[in-house]
Formats: structure tokens, sequence, C-alpha cells
């Protein structure tokens, strides 16, 4: 407040260089509050650009005050929130819920930067290599004993007494069954390359019915093959594969449910633009949909958990898809008629 007898005091020139200084005064307090105003603006708009950046990076990011508390986040960040507090150290992998995070960690004052870069692909690619690499080996290992010990079983098939003769028949559908993971994981680990060619559907479900003749199981089981006369285009011998992936689990389904008897349909479909057939079947329920097609993963009594995953990698590479079906229990395998 201005002191009234110090204005008194001022002669007309004092008053008015008084005046004068004091409207300067009050001009120059609105230039500081319009930059401050301005400054305010600029530091909102370069905090918002900053969460931007944060925003689309493709990995979770965090940014934790000095109190341990969450500063800022990214959208990523938000889904795996839970595994903020696994992480310990920086430069760290960690494995969680499945998949694997390769975590760094920076400081800049008194706020701590979280990063963690999700190398799950990375990892299954890493273990991949190594598996084609110990397949290779042990399917050149295997196959030689194997095959010396399929002819010997063919040979003792010819000579042994009738009722001895199933015996023998187990010996060769295990030899079959090992042929054939050897086959699907050595397919797995190096990728499927199909060799496209039209072919009849006929030979598709003779592939098919051969395969099971293979399979073994206890119950009494009924195969409806709903087939029509069809020329297809794809591989025969990846979608026979395909085929018995998934009649194979479905029998197993019978096997392990309740009922003493099974019925297993197999429908063929075709449209304009492409073909599928559905496979289903009256046995157990699937008990975890969320690993269906995680190689090495299975919820079955026996398996080795890649017939699944191998046969969305077949029917991928025939640009199509495999769709599970509740009623009835089964799935749907389509592919386009030209890849």
């Amino acid at each position: 407040m201005i002191d009234e007898k110090l204005l008194n005091s001022l002669n007309s020139e004092e008053k008015e260089l008084f005046k004068k200084g004091l409207e300067d005064l009050i001009n120059q307090t609105y230039v500081i509050e319009d930059e401050y105003k301005k400054l305010n603006e600029s530091y909102l708009a370069l905090q918002e650009f900053i969460a931007q950046i944060i925003e689309v990076q493709p990995n979770a990011l965090w940014v934790i005050d000095k109190d341990g508390e969450i500063f800022l986040q990214n959208s990523e960040a938000k889904k795996i929130g839970s595994l903020l507090e696994h992480i310990e150290k920086s430069g760290s992998e960690i494995e969680y819920e499945g998949s694997y995070y390769l975590v760094k960690i920076a400081k800049h004052q008194d706020k701590k930067i979280i990063s963690a870069t999700d190398i799950t692909q990375e990892k299954q690619k890493e273990r991949l290599a190594s598996m084609g690499q110990v397949a290779a080996h042990l399917s050149h290992e295997i196959r030689n004993p194997i095959g010396s010990v399929s002819l010997l079983a063919s040979t003792l098939f010819k000579r042994v007494k009738v009722e001895n003769k199933p015996l023998v028949l187990e010996i060769k559908k295990s030899i079959w069954r090992v042929e054939r993971i050897i086959k699907a994981t050595l397919l797995f680990t190096k990728g499927v390359k199909p060799n496209f060619s039209y072919f009849d559907l006929a030979d598709l479900e003779k592939e098919a019915r051969l395969a099971i003749e293979q399979y073994t199981y206890s119950k009494e089981i009924e195969f409806n093959f709903n087939f029509n006369k069809s020329r297809i285009y794809g591989d025969l011998e990846l979608l026979g594969l395909v085929m018995q992936n998934f009649i194979f689990n479905a029998i197993d389904a019978i096997e392990e449910c309740d009922s003493e008897d099974g019925v297993i349909d197999i429908d063929f479909c075709e449209n304009q633009n492409c073909y599928s057939i559905t496979i289903s079947d009256n046995g157990k329920e699937i008990e975890n949909k969320n690993i269906l097609f995680e190689p090495f993963k299975t919820t079955k009594t026996k398996g080795n958990g890649l017939g699944l995953s191998l046969s969305l990698q077949i029917i991928q590479a025939h640009c199509g898809k495999i769709e599970l079906i509740e009623k009835p229990k089964g799935f749907k395998i389509s592919w386009e008629k030209r890849c």
C-alpha cells in the first residue's frame, strides 16, 4: 500500500515519475504473467510429448520416483503391471507367466527408468534352433536301428504263430509311432514348406484310415468320413499329417472319457474360396483351451505336445486357420483354394 504522507510530499514532476514507474511495474507484471502462462503451456506440451514417446515404445516402460511410486508408465507396462514387483536387478532375464522378458534399469536424478522387453519369440527360436540340431542328430541315430527293428518285425510276423501275431503288430505300430514323432519334430524345427498340387480327396481319406490302423486304442470307435469325390489343392502329405493329429487327439479324448465307445465325424466342405474339414468327437472335454497350440504343452496322458502346434504351422502355410468348435466338440480346419 502506498504511504499517503510520502505521496503528498512529492511535487508534480515527482508524482508523474512515480505514476509512470507504477504503470511500468504493473505492465511488467502482466508481461511476467504472460511469460509464465507460455512457460507453463510449454511444460505441459513437453510433458505430453514425453508421455507420447513412452507410449509408442513397443516394450513396457515405467518411471519410478524416489518413493518407489509409479511416476509414468505406458499401456504395455499396465498390461503386465504385476511383473514390476518381480524385477530386482538391471540387465536380467525374467520368466513370468509363461513369457520371457529382458529387463533394463537406468537412473536419472531421483527417478528410476525400467524397461521390460518381451523376448519370448526369440527364446523360442533359440530353443527350436537347438532342438533342430538335436532332432537331426537323433533322427539319424534312431532311424537306422528302427529300420532294422521294422524289418525284423515284418519277418517275424510271417513266421510266428497266429496267436502271437497281434504282439508283433503292436511292435510294428510302436515303430510307426516313433518314426512319426521323428518326422513331426524335424518338420516343426526346420519349418514347413508345402509342395502344392491337386489330388483326390479320397487319397486324404485313405491316408487317414491307414494311419488309424497304426494307432493303438482300446475302445470301440466309429469313424465317419463324410467326403465327396472332389479334387483339392494342397500338400497331401502335410494335410494328411494334420488329419492324423486331430483324429488321434479325438481318439485319445474318447479313450480318456467314461464312455465305453465313441464316434468321430470327419466332414468335408467346399465353397468358392476355400476348403474346410471338421473333425468332431464325443470324448473328454478339452481341459485348457489356452495352451492348445503352444508347443510342448499338453493336458493329455500321452503325446509330446507338438501335434496341434505343427498342424497350425502347416495350415497357416496353406493360408488357412484352425478354429475350436464347441458343439459338437472338435476343430474346423480351413485353407484357401489357391494360396
